[in-house]
């Protein structure tokens, strides 16, 4: 009995030994009297990998992307569409409110209101398509709210709505901003609001600086804002702006305008106890406009500055200015360098002085040495 255990044993140990690896890894199943058939391989869905099973990696049911970017990108986008769909049907109904005002029963029974919500309408779809980044469409919208406020004589509204179609259209279409912008400033100059208008022609000038390249344009409206705030006793606005109008004359050869300008900037600053300090700033401007004329006229506007204003001459720019005339009549290009070198060690020269500096460089034997 032991001997045909140990030879079942054996059996079916050699049964066992003789069935492939496969087989042994689960036979724990396998009923006696069966046939075992081969086991059945399923292929895996590429939604059940841990990648797009929901709750898995994020519960997305796509694959996930490398990297946000593009996912971003593309909810953007449609996001930016629907603001846009939506801004549309503003604006169909907004017309459509126009249209019905015009009728003969809306104009006896109330017209302006359906024209007043027309606006609000306008407004609304303009915004709308600010959120869309659609800026030439959020500045029409704008302009077509101005229009039914001036129907409605609503001024300070058409004003707002115009301004606000010139910021939109700043960022698509500079010329159509200043047009805009020039419309509300002569609804503002109507009304009397000669500060608000003074605001928005420095909007302009700035358009004309950076966007436009046109300097004598912002030159003229620099000079307009500073008339204007002069008008209403904002002194220190008006000097800033003469002193764009001063900075930009003097780039432009035309030293003389420069020189009035920061003459009479400078002689009102050192009347003023905050703004006594920087008065020595525009007399040294106003001396290196001098000198870009003539040497001797730098020479005598310095002795009349130091008059004129006594602190003057204890000043860096007061020494420098005599540095530079010495040098200048020396005709010694080192010394002139290596003043300026020294003032620029200890102040940091900006681009306007450097080039002033430049020029007058340039009148010593003809040279054209960088200074630093």
């Amino acid at each position: 009995m032991g001997r045909r255990a140990a030879t079942g044993g054996g059996v079916a140990g050699g049964a066992r030994a003789a069935l492939p690896d496969c087989w042994l890894a689960d036979t724990s199943h396998v009923i006696p009297g069966h046939r075992r058939q081969a086991p059945v391989r399923r292929q895996r869905s590429p939604l059940s990998s841990p990648a797009c099973v929901p709750g898995i990696r994020g519960g997305r049911l796509f694959p996930r992307p490398r990297s946000g970017g593009l996912l971003r990108t593309f909810v953007a986008i449609m996001d930016n569409s629907g603001k846009e769909a939506e801004a549309m049907a503003l604006l169909a109904e907004a017309e459509r409110k126009v249209k019905n005002s015009q009728s003969f029963f809306s104009g006896l029974f109330g017209g302006s209101s359906k024209i007043e919500e027309a606006c609000e309408i306008y407004a609304r779809a303009a915004n709308m398509f600010k959120m869309a980044k659609n800026w030439s469409a959020a500045g029409n919208a704008f302009c077509q709210a101005a229009q039914l406020h001036l129907q409605l004589q609503s001024k300070h509204d058409a004003a707002t709505c115009f301004v606000d179609a010139g910021n939109a259209f700043k960022k698509a279409d500079p010329q159509e901003a200043i047009n805009c912008l020039m419309r509300a400033i002569e609804i503002y100059t109507d009304m009397g609001r000669f500060t608000i208008a003074a605001k928005h022609h420095i909007s302009i000038a700035e358009i004309y600086e950076t966007e436009l390249v046109d300097i004598e344009k912002a030159i003229a409206h620099y000079e307009q804002s500073a008339d204007y705030y002069k008008g209403e006793e904002s002194n220190s606005s008006a000097n800033k702006c003469l002193l764009k109008v001063a900075g930009y004359a003097a780039q432009l050869e035309q030293y003389q305008k420069a020189i009035d300008i920061y003459e009479q900037v400078g002689t009102n600053a050192m009347d003023s106890p905050l703004l006594k300090y920087s008065a020595k700033d525009y007399f040294f401007k106003a001396a290196l406009c001098h000198f870009c004329i003539d040497m001797l006229n730098a020479k005598l506007a310095v002795q009349r500055y130091e008059e004129l204003f006594p602190a003057f001459s204890d000043s860096r720019e007061c020494k420098l200015m005599k540095k530079l005339l010495e040098a200048h009549e020396e005709q010694n290009v080192d010394s002139y360098t290596e003043s300026v070198k020294e003032y620029d060690s200890i102040s940091r020269l900006d681009q306007w002085l450097t080039t002033m500096l430049l020029r007058i460089k340039k009148t010593i034997q003809g040279d054209e040495e960088d200074l630093r």
